[in-house]
This record gives structure tokens, sequence and C-alpha cells, in this order.
């Protein structure tokens, strides 16, 4: 006999309703957890704390060492005294007296003369000469003699140079510059006299007058007579 089944209490026929169920049940856990509110967690005033020491907690003690009192020295030891019997003669310093009578004759080393080594100066530049030397006729202050002695010096070269060398040497038009080196030495006399000239008859006319030039008072440097060097530019103009 086969049994048959109530067709009420066939749960296959509601296994659509369950599965609704169950579905609204998770939308729901769901909802609710999103929804959920988390609040951060204040801690209230727990006010001072307060430790309260066992009177049985072990405590320390620390001993205070005393440091060793310092020995006290032993007492010097006294010095020695000798004693010295009465029968022993101690000899006495006896002090000379440096005092001289006056009959006796007094030696004198002998003196010995130490000649001083005069410093030697060297020639000066006429730019750096403390006195420039002095041109016959100049008169007045270092700046003045100093300008006076320059104006001497063109003067007598406008006055004492050949200028019709330019015809005689058939040279081109322009400007020769001939540059003249010379010396007053310490006894004012010129010397030295070098020149450089773009023609030999040129350089030699310029030696020629410079060494015309007059006897002056020589210059002096730190006080002493020097020998100065002087140097003369000279401009040619050839038409």
């Amino acid at each position: 006999m086969q049994i048959k089944k109530n067709p009420k209490a066939n749960l296959e026929n509601y296994s659509k309703i369950f599965m609704q169920l169950g579905l609204v049940l998770a939308l729901l856990v769901v909802y609710l957890a999103i929804e959920k509110k988390t609040y951060d967690r204040v801690i209230a005033d727990l006010g001072p704390v307060v430790l309260n020491m066992d009177d049985e907690e072990q405590t320390i003690e620390i001993e205070q060492v005393k440091p060793p009192e310092p020995k006290t020295p032993p007492p010097p030891t006294p010095d020695k005294i000798e004693v010295v019997e009465d029968e022993v003669e101690v000899e006495e310093t006896v002090i000379e007296s440096t005092e001289t009578d006056e009959n006796e004759a007094v030696e004198v080393e002998e003196i010995i003369e130490v000649e001083e080594v005069e410093e030697v100066i060297e020639d000066v530049p006429f730019a750096i000469i403390e006195d420039v030397p002095v041109f016959p006729g100049c008169k007045g202050s270092k700046a003045q003699l100093r300008a006076c002695l320059q104006e001497k010096i063109t003067k007598h070269v406008n006055k004492k140079f050949n200028a019709d060398l330019a015809s005689d040497l058939g040279l081109a038009p322009g400007v020769k510059r001939i540059f003249v080196m010379f010396k007053i030495d310490k006894s004012g006399n010129i010397t030295d006299v070098m020149a450089r000239a773009p023609h030999k008859r040129l350089q030699e006319e310029a030696i020629r007058v410079v060494n015309l030039l007059p006897k002056m008072i020589p210059g002096k440097q730190r006080g002493r007579p020097v020998g100065v060097k002087y140097s003369l530019p000279i401009a040619f103009k050839v038409e």
C-alpha cells in the first residue's frame, strides 16, 4: 500500500516563500549594520591619583662615609747646632777699600776710535728725490725749484737743438721722438748721457745739447748730495 502525502504538508510548495523571507532578513541585517552609529569613547576625569606607600615597602638607607682625617705631619727636625770651642779662631773676611789715593797712578785703557761707515746712497730718480738739483738762477720752495728746473731744461733744448737737421737728413714729415737719459752727479755735473732716436744724427744732436747744460747745485737725499737720474723726452717735428 502506497502512502500518500498530504499536499499541505509538502514543504516544497513553500520554498519560494522561505527564500523571500531569507532575502528580506539578510537585507534587514545589512541595513541595520549600515545605520548603526558608533560614538567616541569618553573617559571621565578620575581625579588625582593618590598612591599610598605601604609601610612594609623596603627603604634603602645610604650611609655617609666620612673621609679619613689627614695625619698631622711630624714636626721638622731642628737644625743641628755645632758648638765651636773658644780656642778655635775664626777667620774674618777683610773688605778692601775701592777708593784710590791721590798719589796713586790710575791706569787708563787705550781708547780705540771706531770709524763710522758712511751709508752709501745710490742714484735717486728725479721723481722721488727729496731736494731736486738747483738750476742756476732758480729760487723758491721745493716745488718751485722742481718746476723751474724742468722749465729751464726745456728752454735750453729748444734753443740749442739744431732744427735744420730735418732738411739735411731727408726725414719724412711727422713727429720724431727722441728719448734722452742723463745723470746730475753729486757735484752737479751732467754725466752718463744716453739717447735713443729714429736716426743716428738726431741721437748725437740730443746728446750734444744735453751735455751743454750748466753745472747745477746737486740734489740731496736725507741731507746728503746724491746723483739724480733724469729722463727727457724730445718731440722733433718734421714738416
